[in-house]
């Protein structure tokens, strides 16, 4: 046997290759009978699972031609070339150690590195696997936009859902679904911090796939992930795609949960708890005014250079905010005829609601009859492929539109009218609670009623929102013969609060009403 000594080389792509397949063990197979047939010495072998599509990814790789570099052995004995690389930087690297003399056979493939002609047929093998790779890479991203563009997700479930089978979309998962649904609900109050929330879910049963606990970061990424309210969001690219499976929240509380995170993430400069905090901002440059104490007074001033006259102090802002909230009480006239007229609305907006609905089911049923037609008509070869392509995409898009418009309808009149009851007594005690409530109750009124707010020199200018603008600039409630411009004025007062409050929902908390 020769004095030479030689390392031998093998490689899969994947850790589930190097486990379950027999190509590891028919590669080295192949190399000990070269070595054998060739009487060629093998003094360390080198396994590696992992893909040769990218440079720089194979630590095992990167070790062998080290130590060939270093002179510890001879040659390298591989398999094929396609094992060594199918990137054609590496085979370059391969190239330059046997043109320092270093040998490197293919146990598979009858080439000589040191001729011209064997070294061309290895240049095309090493291009063909590169193209190979360049082929695989475009025809894999083709099938992932493919279900993608289905509405599904190709990847591995994210927490809270289940993997179902190729072609099919994710499913809630019903031990980790309702947790993680749980962890939006409770982090969307403000009032607890991710380290406590992971605590806290941890004990309630939520775990990483590792069975421990789910990181901080692991808690951010849930939070920041659309997929919980169906859709689908590719990071790499920044697209999205509307998902076909199940939304696990609503959209409403995962906007919710963005602003809490966006908040916690601004560096906290003080101790002192400011009313107003983040919530006031600067008319000439656009920047939020920051809140300073100064002796017994709380002062909110722009520190922009141009703007340093823009100062505010938190009682005049609180005074206006008394101002607002005074406007809003209803005298037992108002009242009155606001509880009557509000029955009679939402019945009619409820009728409306219904046939709205039977019209959007009725074009639901006609757009699903068109597909199951264009489907036929492609099956019995009447249209081709392309064809059906293009009317199925217009079809589907309409689909998607019809059920939209379904989900959008207004709220069932006994929603609406709980709404109304529960909007109606917030108006008439906002003002008492306000002025006697603590200042976190009184940050929470003002954000619920602020549409904005704006400093212009030392005045703070409220924005309210549409709902509380409408009550604030009520006309003079009298109701009779006399004032029937009045009465008309009002009824509009009442049907324009109703809409309003289609769009939003008025639920208990722990400091009174809130808006979701």
């Amino acid at each position: 046997m020769s004095n030479k000594t030689y390392f031998s080389y093998i490689r899969v792509s994947t850790q589930r290759q190097g486990q379950h397949g027999t190509s590891l063990a028919e590669q080295q197979a192949a190399i000990d009978r070269f070595a054998q047939t060739w009487d060629l010495k093998i003094t360390n072998r080198f396994t590696e699972m992992q893909t040769a599509a990218k440079r720089g990814t194979r630590n095992v790789y990167s070790s062998m031609l080290k130590q060939l570099k270093q002179g510890k052995a001879q040659g390298v004995i591989i398999h094929k070339i396609d094992r060594s690389a199918r990137n054609l930087k590496d085979w370059a690297e391969l190239l330059s150690l046997a043109d320092a003399g270093v040998e490197v056979h293919f146990a598979s493939e009858s080439l000589d590195l040191t001729s011209r002609g064997g070294r061309l047929s290895a240049d095309i093998q090493a291009v063909v696997a590169s193209d190979f790779i360049r082929n695989l890479r475009e025809e894999t991203i083709k099938g992932l936009y493919g279900r993608l563009k289905q509405g599904l997700y190709p990847f591995r479930a994210v927490q809270g859902y289940l993997d179902t089978g190729p072609g099919n979309p994710k499913a809630i998962d019903p031990v980790s679904g309702p947790l993680v649904r749980k962890a939006f609900e409770t982090y969307s109050t403000g009032e607890i911090g991710l380290h406590d929330l992971a605590e806290r879910l941890f004990r309630a049963g939520l775990k990483s796939r590792t069975g421990k606990k789910v990181t901080i970061n692991g808690l951010s990424t849930i939070f920041h992930n659309p997929f919980y309210i169906g859709v689908i969001r590719i990071k790499k690219t920044g697209e999205t795609f509307r998902g076909r499976h199940e939304p696990l929240i609503s959209h409403e509380l995962f906007e919710k949960v963005q602003d809490v995170l966006a908040e916690k993430n601004i560096k906290k400069v003080n101790r002192h708890f400011f009313a107003y905090r983040r919530m006031i901002r600067c008319r000439a440059c656009g920047n939020s005014l920051i809140p300073e104490r100064r002796q017994s007074y709380v002062y909110y001033r722009c520190h922009t250079r141009t703007c340093s006259r823009i100062s505010l102090t938190e009682e005049n802002l609180t005074a206006r905010y008394l101002g607002c909230l005074q406007s809003f009480k209803l005298s037992d006239v108002e009242l009155a005829f606001m509880e009557r007229e509000a029955k009679r609305e939402i019945a009619l907006m409820s009728e409306e609601k219904e046939t709205s609905e039977a019209h959007l089911q009725l074009q639901l049923e006609q757009t699903t009859d068109r597909l199951s037609i264009l489907a036929d008509a492609l099956i019995d070869g009447l249209i081709d492929k392309e064809t059906y392509n293009l009317k199925k995409e217009k079809l589907v898009e309409q689909e998607v539109r019809i059920r939209s418009s379904l989900s959008s309808l207004p709220k069932n009149g006994e929603d609406l009218g709980e709404d109304f009851e529960a909007f109606i007594g917030m108006l008439n005690s906002a003002y008492l609670s306000f002025k006697s409530g603590t200042p976190e109750l009184r940050r929470k009124l003002a954000k619920l009623v602020t549409l904005e707010c704006v400093a212009e020199g030392k005045v703070g200018l409220i924005t309210l929102k549409p709902q509380f603008e409408l009550i604030a600039n009520r006309p003079s409630f009298r109701v009779g013969r006399a004032h029937r411009e009045t009465t008309r004025k009002s009824l509009s007062l009442v049907n324009q609060l109703l809409k309003c409050l289609t769009d939003v929902r008025l639920t208990n908390s722990d400091h009174g009403l809130a808006l979701e």
